[in-house]
């Protein structure tokens, strides 16, 4: 049998296996995203809670240095680690095919905790300093989805100008993000210290009434 015809036949079960195991997946894959979703939502309404503020970069680099722990939100990233688990596991037996050096930690629960526990955290620190400058520019409290929107966006993309014509938290990503890290055993550290350099430069002000604009064109009537 030629290669092409071998590579025909793999083709041929794993579309098989896909089309009875995917809505299985589909429903593993919504369950991780909304448990990420409420780990992050638990998390900042944490932040918000608390009159402890992040006032500059310089602080959060600080305060992310010494890590301290999440421990209050341990049910919900145990969770997100749970669900998490079998799509690396998967990634890994995929990688076996080519040899990646990296598949014994790609099939580690323990790498993908870290990567959660680490992001959750870092997130929470540029939080606290995104509503330090919406309510040092208002004087009011800081809406708590514009906080989470701002920071989910700039975790992820701390070089790109936070766009709130859309206010849907990119949930898919920040999942797919903290799989990869997981995976890769790699560390978030220096893009979160870009996210936090990009917060410090926010024009609160600015951010508070585009999403006021952006709340009041939504209301009916």
């Amino acid at each position: 049998m030629s290669v092409t015809e071998k590579l025909g036949g793999y083709a041929s079960v794993a579309a098989s296996a896909g089309r009875s195991a995917g809505a299985a997946t589909l429903k593993s894959r919504t369950a991780l995203v909304d448990a990420v979703g409420r780990l992050v939502d638990a998390a900042v309404e944490r932040v918000l809670l608390s009159d402890d503020r992040v006032t500059s970069a310089a602080d959060g680099k600080l305060r992310l240095s010494g890590q301290t722990g999440t421990e209050e939100l341990a049910d919900k990233v145990q969770r997100v680690v749970v669900l998490a688990t079998p799509f690396v596991r998967a990634a890994a037996r995929g990688a076996k095919l080519t040899r990646l050096p990296w598949v014994m930690i790609a099939s580690s629960s323990f790498s993908v905790g870290v990567a959660v526990r680490t992001g959750v955290r870092e997130i929470q620190v540029l939080s606290s300093l995104v509503a330090f400058r919406i309510e040092r520019a208002t004087g009011a409290p800081a809406d708590p989805q514009l906080v989470e929107k701002v920071a989910v966006d700039l975790y992820l993309n701390p070089k790109r100008n936070v766009d709130l014509t859309d206010d849907r938290l990119r949930l898919v990503r920040l999942t797919r993000k903290w799989l990869l890290l997981g995976a890769f055993g790699r560390t978030s550290s220096k893009r979160a210290g870009k996210a936090l350099e990009a917060a410090d430069k926010l024009d609160g002000g600015d951010l508070a009434a585009r999403w006021d604009a952006l709340l009041l064109s939504r209301s009916p009537g």
